[in-house]
């Protein structure tokens, strides 16, 4: 009987990564191994396989072939059922109900493969996220309705213990195909639900913003409010108006503003991981930690591609 041939996991789940970003370099990032190494990975998949499944094209990027086409959706399949099988066996270390807070532009820019990988390794875990700005989150971790949350650097009170997970530059945004930036007085789309108070009380983004402009002796008007960050898009997408957001996180449609289209400096941000004097243990520890490493894999990526 001929010896039967065995599709390893480690195989599909290089291939996958490849797939999906057509890097050998990513991939190899993703799972922590050279290139070279993950190269060799596909060269035995494919000789298992009888066929090949990836091809290189003349600019140097990776495509699939009609069979690694086939694989591709076969290899998520036989890693889910796996990851699924192994979840149920291993008895989970970690059990029970862990409250998240963030901003939903955090939610949706950072967060994603962060839950995603903490689900897969912690089945067992229940996480309820609530968005919110960053001064209420503060607010509700003081009150102990929270276990855990990604605020804006600033807000926090003075002596708590923070962990600094990201550090970068505010920068203003418009459309790609308007100039509300020309405009006077300018039209501003902030995330705070009363205008009249947004420097005082609103959103740090928001007041970054209006300060900004304040110095510069830069006429504004606040033309669009929203209670989120991500509700300030809308507008700025339309051509309505000009927002702010963070550069590692921009929606397709929008492009950044600089000195020479006569838009004030702002000052950098940065974002802080932050438990709850009341949170529950060990389940917050493990999705901090889950947390922490997910934002320094981005920043290596971010660093790579630069």
């Amino acid at each position: 009987m001929d010896n039967l041939l065995a599709l390893e996991p480690d195989l599909l789940r290089a291939f996958v990564l490849i797939a999906e970003g057509r890097s050998f370099t990513q991939a190899a990032s993703l799972v922590g191994r050279t290139q070279s190494a993950v190269s060799m990975q596909m060269k035995r998949l494919e000789d298992i396989l009888g066929q090949p499944v990836l091809s290189r094209s003349k600019g140097g990027t990776v495509e699939l072939t009609p069979h690694g086409q086939y694989l591709l959706g076969r290899a998520r399949q036989i890693l889910a059922l796996n990851d699924e099988v192994i979840a149920t066996f291993r008895a989970p270390a970690v059990a029970g109900t862990v409250r998240l807070g963030t901003p939903d532009d955090y939610a949706f820019g950072y967060l994603p493969p962060v839950l995603k990988t903490f689900a897969e390794s912690h089945p067992a875990v229940q996480v309820d996220v609530t968005c919110a700005a960053s001064e209420e989150l503060m607010g509700r971790l003081k009150q102990g309705a929270l276990d855990l949350a990604l605020v804006s650097a600033g807000v926090q009170p003075r002596g708590w213990p923070v962990v600094p997970l990201w550090k970068g530059p505010l920068v203003w945004v418009t459309s790609i195909r308007q100039s509300p930036h020309r405009l006077d007085p300018l039209p501003l789309a902030i995330a705070h639900e009363d205008p009249r108070t947004a420097k005082e009380d609103g959103c740090c983004w928001s007041r970054a913003a209006v300060e900004a402009l304040e110095q510069a002796g830069r006429r504004y008007r606040v033309a669009y409010t929203s209670s989120s960050l991500v509700g300030t898009h809308a507008p700025v997408l339309a051509g309505l108006a000009v927002t702010v957001s963070a550069l590692s996180w921009l929606p397709d449609g929008l492009r950044v503003l600089g000195l020479e289209d006569g838009m004030p400096r702002l000052p950098d941000f940065g974002i802080l991981l932050i438990k709850g004097p009341t949170a529950r243990q060990p389940v917050t520890d493990a999705l901090a930690a889950q947390i922490e490493d997910g934002f320094r894999q981005d920043i290596r990526r971010r660093t790579k591609a630069a």
